[in-house]
C-alpha cells in the first residue's frame, strides 16, 4: 500500500511565547520488511532558529526546534510519502503465559527491542490491580500469549466506549479502566497495563491510521487521525506482534506507524518548554490519502 500522509498541527496562545524549544515526534519511519518512507518533511512556522534532528533510544526520528523571539502562534506541517507492506499474518508460535516468563529470562539483550523494557510500569503506565484482573482472565480463557492478547484486545472494544470527551491526554490507565471511556491512547494504555500486569511485555505504537467513509460518503478532508495501538513480545519465535483495540483487529497495511514507546510519554507527537502566560489552543489535522 502506497499513502500520502499529511498532518497540520496548530497551536495559538493567548500571549506571546518566548524563548521556547519543543520535541517533534510525528515523522513516520523505515521499519524493514513492513514500512519504507520514500520522501517525508517537516515545516514550521514561525520558522525556528534552530532546528535538529536525532533518533531517540527507541530508534524514533526527533526533531528539535528553538526560538529566540516571541510569536503567538506555532504550526507544525507534515507531509510524507509512505509505502506499507501487507504482512502474511503469523501462525501462533507463541507460548503460554508461564512458558513465556521462562523465554524472557533467557534474553540477555537490553537493545530497544528488548522484552525487559516493556514489563514493568513506566512514567504514564502504572500497574493496576485491578485491570490486571481483567487481563488475567483473557489468559485464563486462552492458550498462548498471542491468543490472550487478542481476547484482551476484543474485551477492551466489547467493554469500553469511544468517547472523546470523556478523557483527556493526562487521564492514566486506571482512570480510563474506570469509567470505561476514552480515545485510542487510553484503549492501548488500558491494555498494555492489563498485559504487562500478568507478565508479557507490552508497549505503544503511535501512528496514523486511513480512515474509510461509510458506504455512499464523500471523503472528509483533514478526517484522518494520528493513532495509537499496542505491540506485544509473544516469545522467541513469534517476536513483536501488534494490536489496536480501538478498532478490535490486528494492526494492518492501513496503520502506518510513526514510532514505538513504552507509553505515550515516549512518542508525545510534541512536548516543550516556553515562556508565556494564560492558555493556548490547539487544532490537529490528518489526511492519509491512499495511492492508487
Amino acid at each position: 500500500m502506497l499513502y500520502d500522509v499529511r498532518l497540520e498541527l496548530h497551536y495559538d496562545y493567548d500571549a506571546q511565547v518566548r524563548n521556547d524549544r519543543h520535541l517533534i515526534r510525528v515523522m513516520p519511519i523505515s521499519i524493514p520488511g513492513a514500512q519504507r518512507v520514500i520522501a517525508a518533511s517537516l515545516t514550521f512556522d514561525p520558522r525556528p532558529v534552530r532546528e535538529t534532528k536525532f533518533s531517540d533510544f527507541f530508534a524514533n526520528t526527533v526533531t528539535t526546534i528553538a526560538y529566540h523571539g516571541s510569536h503567538a502562534h506555532l504550526d507544525v506541517r507534515l507531509s510524507a510519502r509512505v509505502s506499507v507492506e501487507e504482512v502474511e499474518k503469523p501462525a501462533d508460535l507463541s507460548p503460554t503465559v508461564g512458558l513465556l516468563k521462562q523465554e524472557i529470562a533467557k534474553v540477555w539483550s537490553l537493545a530497544p527491542t528488548s522484552p525487559h523494557h516493556f514489563l514493568g510500569p513506566s512514567p504514564r503506565i502504572a500497574l493496576d490491580d485491578a485491570i490486571t484482573a481483567y487481563a488475567a482472565q483473557s489468559v485464563a480463557r486462552t492458550p498462548s500469549v498471542m491468543a490472550a492478547a487478542m481476547d484482551l484486545c476484543l474485551a477492551i472494544h466489547r467493554d469500553f466506549a469511544y468517547d472523546r470527551k470523556a478523557t483527556k491526554v493526562t487521564t492514566t490507565p486506571n482512570e480510563a479502566f474506570r469509567l470505561k471511556k476514552g480515545v485510542c491512547q487510553d484503549f492501548s494504555q488500558v491494555m498494555i497495563a492489563g498485559l504487562r500486569g500478568v507478565g508479557i511485555p507490552a508497549g505503544y505504537v503511535s501512528g496514523f491510521l486511513r480512515t474509510i467513509p461509510p458506504r455512499g460518503k464523500p471523503r472528509l478532508e483533514g478526517a484522518d487521525a494520528m493513532h495509537a495501538w499496542v505491540r506485544v513480545w509473544c516469545g522467541q519465535h513469534a517476536g513483536w506482534i501488534e494490536f489496536d483495540p480501538t478498532n478490535a483487529m490486528r494492526a494492518g497495511p492501513d496503520h502506518i506507524t510513526i514510532g514505538y514507546g513504552r507509553d505515550y510519554a515516549d512518542i508525545s507527537p510534541i512536548v516543550g518548554v516556553l515562556r508565556t502566560s494564560g492558555k493556548h489552543s490547539a487544532e490537529q489535522s490528518v489526511d492519509v490519502v491512499r495511492v492508487e
